[in-house]
Formats: structure tokens, C-alpha cells, sequence
């Protein structure tokens, strides 16, 4: 295995240390793992290609690797997000950047420090070839790390994005001070409306109670760990979304991905009021109190409507 860093001082630490001190703290790497800060050395002649990187630089970074691709090499996508502007799924990405290569991700809830730990986990490998998807089972599964395949790639993809939103509003919940009734609420209004949109664009209602969706977004919504239940924990104890982004190391993916989010939303006629208010607190200069107030406001009627 060979891992790519932008960095060149991070992949002289991975390649000779076998650690990363700045994004993975207290942890080694297995030592038959080699780095390169150098793209092309890092993906000529693999078997498959693992992209990590977040959805506003997925395609640069794959343009990049591209020359050095060869065709028919499967792509697996691990970033939570939709692409500004396009509005797409980074496997729509992959499609137009490297053709002839399958596209698939994996997804749920896999926390790095954790996984990095050796605690038990389950993730999904989705691809619309399902026997691809079996052989990425096979690569990426262990007795701790538990694998499951699926062929619904839109719908895992969009519950993985627009988790991250829902995370930003749990953690300014939290932020605030809100109790546990809050935070649940939030949690499954907030399942609501991303099992809305990915059956609008052509996801599958299972998928959203599964790994990629309650999964993952109980996950993120939950845990310290998670860079954007942090970022709206921040807001909500008052501080300004260009203060909070401005101190981070990593890319909180939902602060970028809610307008994305919304705009997807708008396109097929659905409103989706938390991820309106999580893009009013990063883009309009909202306040918590302003976003929770929007939300407190709204008429209440059936609860469910024919997809949660």
C-alpha cells in the first residue's frame, strides 16, 4: 500500500516514522505501508485507488492522478460531499475525470481513531456492480473491521453528505446547551430529510437506515471525535463560523456541502429546513439562536411521509 500526502514533511513522517502526528495522533502505522508526497509514484500501477481527500479538492487531485491511472483501475471514493457548483457525487466525479474506471466509496461509521485503534466497526463498500463490490469487501475487511457491500452508490453517497449537515445543527445544539431531547430530535428530523432527498435523486429508502445513514449519522452527531458535531458545538457556544474554520487542521465537510445540500434540494422541490438553517449559521450570518429560532417556528403536521 502506498499513501499519498500533500504535504511532503507529512509523508517523510509516514514514510520513515510510520506515524502522523498532525491528523492521527498516537498511533503506528502497519510498516509495510510506504508514502510519497509524489501523486504519480503514488498511483501507478494500483490495483485500486483510494481517494481521501475533501470534495473541493476531489477533483483536482484526481485530474492530477489521472495520467498515471490505468484504465479499468476501480476508484473508491472516501469523502462526504457534494461538489460546489456541479452539485455532484464525487463518483459522478470520477466518471467524468477517469472514464473507464468504476467509481464506487465506502462509507458509515468509521471514526479514524477508532478504526486506527482496532476497535470493532462496520463500514459499507458501495458499488452498481455488486461483484466488485464483493472483491472491495474482500480488500478492505478484517475481524474488527466489518464490511457489508451495497449497489444503491447515490443513495450511500448522499446520506454520507448530508449527514455532516445534520452533525453541525446537533453539535449547535449541544453548543447551546440543549439536552438530549434536543440533539434526538434533531438526529431524526434531521434522518427525515436526508431519506427525502436521496429517494428524490434516485436512492433507496433501506439504504438510509442502514450504515451509511443512521450509522454514520448517529456517529457523527454523537461523538467529540467528529469535525462537524465540533464546528456547531463551537457556534453554538458563540462563536463565528470564519473563527471556527479559521483554528481547524481538517475540513469539517458539511460546512461547504450544506449550500450543495440545499441547491440539490431545491432542484427536485424539497425543503429541508435544518439543512437551511446549518447554511444560514456557514454562509449568511446566522447565529445559533437565529438558526434554532427558524427551526422552533415552523408548523408541525404528519410526521411521516411514505420514507421515514
Amino acid at each position: 500500500m502506498v499513501l499519498w500526502a500533500r504535504r511532503p514533511e507529512v509523508a517523510r513522517e509516514l514514510a520513515t516514522d510510520h506515524t502522523n502526528g498532525r491528523y492521527l495522533p498516537g498511533y503506528v502505522l502497519p510498516a509495510d505501508v510506504r508514502a510519497t508526497s509524489d501523486l504519480g509514484e503514488a498511483v501507478t500501477g494500483a490495483d485500486v485507488v483510494v481517494v481521501a481527500v475533501p470534495s473541493h479538492g476531489f477533483r483536482a487531485v484526481l485530474a492530477a492522478a489521472a495520467p498515471f491511472v490505468n484504465a479499468g483501475t476501480p476508484v473508491v471514493s472516501l469523502a462526504k460531499g457534494v461538489e460546489q457548483g456541479t452539485l455532484l457525487r464525487m463518483t459522478e466525479v470520477v466518471a467524468q475525470v477517469l472514464p473507464a474506471s468504476p467509481a464506487g466509496l465506502l462509507t458509515g461509521p468509521n471514526l479514524s481513531q477508532e478504526v486506527a485503534a482496532g476497535q470493532p466497526a462496520a463500514s459499507v463498500v458501495a458499488f452498481t456492480d455488486l461483484d466488485l463490490a464483493d472483491q472491495m469487501m474482500g480488500l478492505f475487511g478484517n475481524p474488527m473491521f466489518r464490511v457489508y457491500t451495497n449497489d444503491d452508490v447515490i443513495g450511500c453517497e448522499l446520506a454520507g453528505a448530508l449527514k455532516n449537515v445534520v452533525a453541525i445543527a446537533v453539535g449547535m445544539a449541544h453548543g447551546m446547551g440543549f439536552g438530549d431531547n434536543a440533539k434526538a430530535s434533531l438526529i431524526t428530523r434531521g434522518l427525515a430529510e436526508l431519506s427525502r432527498l436521496g429517494v428524490a435523486l434516485g436512492g433507496r429508502p433501506l439504504t438510509f437506515s442502514g450504515l451509511a445513514g443512521m450509522g454514520d449519522l448517529v456517529a457523527t452527531c454523537f461523538s467529540p471525535q467528529s469535525r462537524n458535531r465540533t464546528v456547531g458545538v463551537a457556534i453554538g457556544a458563540g462563536r463565528t463560523i470564519d473563527q471556527v474554520v479559521a483554528d481547524m487542521d481538517m475540513v469539517a465537510e458539511g460546512v461547504k456541502t450544506s449550500r450543495a445540500v440545499v441547491d440539490l434540494a431545491r432542484g427536485v422541490g424539497l425543503d429541508l429546513p435544518i439543512a437551511e438553517a446549518v447554511v444560514g449559521v456557514c454562509h449568511d450570518g446566522w447565529t445559533a439562536t437565529d438558526a434554532f429560532e427558524s427551526l422552533l417556528a415552523r408548523g408541525t403536521g404528519l410526521e411521516h411521509d411514505g420514507i421515514l
